[in-house]
């Protein structure tokens, strides 16, 4: 799928070499899958089927490389990737706890490779792990390049949340011991730093905040200008219950309840794994139940253009995550839209709402709240008209690639100067 913390990541290199800076984005798992020119390695490390493979079966953590290749490549990894595949915590804690244990884990074959390869490059100043669930190669990197090693912290608490005993305990014992390995945390939300400091215990003077970045420029803002005359209320993530449609489909029915309403859609689109499948059909029948089947339309998977395409249409987006969500790329997507935003007072959402004047804060998994929030807009245009306005001008003063950039230099820089 088009993962936000692979946009972000592809997003801060890309403006990272437009810089001068000399940057290489390495793949793990899968290759990465973005919405703009990718800039990563055209190498995968910790192929998903290897990984797999050595999770189940002692064999295979001692085939020869020459071997492990074969299913390595992009061809096999496309592969096994072409239908989708459900990222159930639930079934996912041995193999989360192995990757945890690093170098003394079923996959330390990998490790080494991945350390065979960085010890031929010329050596970086700087190696920056995507999330805490990586921090297993914290010690060994840092061990073999003598190099500070940055950890980003991007949402992981969901997924770590929703392992199964005893393996959330563990897992969280073994990130929380790795954290002596990790010279700095880069947290994308100040909600983010202050929750994630509690949370993995981390001390406070080691995690900093880089707020994310968009590209904004093919964004055009819409500036109040009509799109049609119905009034659509957009949503666009992960089809799944922590982002909350069905919490917006019951927001839109006690909205369009409201005796001077009319004219008016609700349309979402994301992907879609199939675990979301049932969901989805949850809403819909609910919709069908409620006389309002015809004006909702799931779109799908989006890509960029698309994805441009369908923000520019609404007038007003909400995604009213059900827990708190530390990042928030999509609202920035739909502020810079000229879009306003209607979304839950907790997580990374106040902070954006506040920093933008993009839009509106309703009370958090109240459906009565957030259907008051778009009837407000929809009795107000002049209003939501403004905060379209002041949205997109934010967020290209404070959530553009070269702010996140210019942010994460500052703390490669402060680390290399100690």
């Amino acid at each position: 799928m088009y993962c936000g913390s692979c946009l972000r990541d592809n997003a801060l290199a890309t403006e990272l070499m437009r810089q001068g800076h000399d940057v290489i984005l390495l793949p793990l798992y899968t290759p990465l899958r973005t919405d703009v020119p990718g800039v990563s390695l055209d190498k995968v490390f910790f192929g998903g089927i290897s990984v797999y493979l050595e999770q189940h079966s002692a064999l295979f953590r001692k085939t020869p490389a020459w071997m492990d290749k074969l299913w390595d490549s992009k061809f096999a990894l496309k592969l096994a990737t072409k239908r989708a595949i459900a990222v159930d915590p639930k079934q996912l804690g041995e193999l989360t706890i192995s990757m945890l244990r690093g170098e003394v884990g079923h996959q330390r074959k990998e490790v080494d490779k991945l350390l065979d390869w960085l010890k031929e490059q010329d050596t970086p100043e700087v190696v920056a792990l995507q999330n805490s669930m990586l921090i297993g190669l914290a010690a060994p990197i840092r061990r073999t390049l003598n190099r500070p090693v940055v950890c980003t912290l991007q949402g992981e608490e969901f997924f770590l949340d929703g392992l199964q005993e005893p393996y959330r305990d563990e897992a969280l014992r073994l990130i929380r011991d790795s954290i002596s390995h990790v010279d700095a945390f880069i947290a994308v939300s100040e909600y983010g730093a202050e929750f994630m400091a509690k949370y993995l215990n981390i001390p406070h003077e080691k995690i900093y905040v880089v707020p994310l970045g968009i590209q904004t420029e093919d964004f055009t803002p819409r500036n109040g200008e009509p799109v049609s005359d119905t009034f659509t209320v957009g949503y666009l993530g992960r089809i799944a219950p922590e982002k909350g449609l069905h919490l917006l489909a019951q927001a839109y029915k006690l909205f369009r309840e409201r005796s001077d309403v009319s004219n008016t859609r609700l349309e979402a689109a994301g992907w879609m794994g199939p675990e979301g499948k049932p969901y989805l059909a949850e809403i819909e029948q609910n919709l069908k139940d409620w006389g309002l089947a015809q004006e909702f339309q799931y779109h799908g998977e989006l890509d960029r253009q698309a994805k441009i395409d369908f923000l520019r249409r609404l007038n007003v987006f909400s995604m009213p995550a059900t827990y708190a969500e530390p990042k928030g790329l999509t609202l920035l997507e739909a502020m810079a839209s000229g879009v306003p935003i209607i979304q839950p007072n907790h997580g990374s959402f106040p902070e954006i709402v506040e920093r933008t004047g993009g839009g509106i804060l309703v009370a958090a998994n109240d459906a009565a709240s957030l259907a008051e929030g778009i009837h407000k807009l929809y009795q107000n245009p002049e209003m939501a008209n403004d905060l379209g306005r002041k949205g997109a001008a934010a967020v290209r003063q404070h959530y553009s690639v070269a702010n996140m950039a210019e942010r994460a230099v500052g703390v490669y820089g402060n680390l290399l100067e100690r």
